[in-house]
């Protein structure tokens, strides 16, 4: 038992043993960096470090993969193709009824951009009451974007 602990001691001494190597220590506009990287002749603001501080890095563990319980909850192939198909289906609904309330939008734009109001002699005036119909045309086209991504997604 003893020799299992000194074992894993001197293993761990020899992970968490500091780095020999030059370190400096650079101050630029504030921000203060460490590196092992020489300086540059004539780059200011880098110090080494002496080698009595000790800098010590200690690397992150890696990540290991945990794997699925047993008790978590399966779907099998078929019951997950089933609901791919009929979210295929709905996504396809929503598409179908988006274009047509595009078309919708582009008819209305349309009808607001040939009408010139009286008090519209200031282009702006113009712009200003034809956006809301110009937004609702570009919602309706990010959402037919947003509907054939996620068509294109299901397996």
């Amino acid at each position: 038992m003893s020799f299992s602990r000194g074992f894993v001691v001197l293993i761990l001494g020899a992970a968490l043993s500091p780095a020999h190597a030059d370190v400096y220590k650079c101050v630029d506009d504030g921000r203060i960096t460490y590196t092992n990287d020489k300086p540059a002749p004539g780059q200011k603001g880098c110090v080494l470090l002496s080698r009595d501080q000790a800098v010590t890095s200690v690397p992150m563990p890696k990540k290991s993969a945990t794997p699925t319980p047993s008790t978590f909850p399966r779907v099998d192939d078929s019951t997950q193709r089933n609901r791919d198909n009929d979210r295929r289906r709905i996504l396809e609904q929503e598409l179908t009824s988006e274009t047509a309330l595009l078309a919708d939008a582009n008819k209305e734009l349309a009808a607001q951009e040939s009408v010139r109001n009286g008090d519209e002699k200031n282009y702006q005036k113009f712009l200003d009451r034809v956006q809301p119909f110009r937004d609702k045309v570009k919602q309706h086209e990010t959402n037919i974007a947003k509907l054939k991504t996620e068509i294109n997604n299901i397996r």
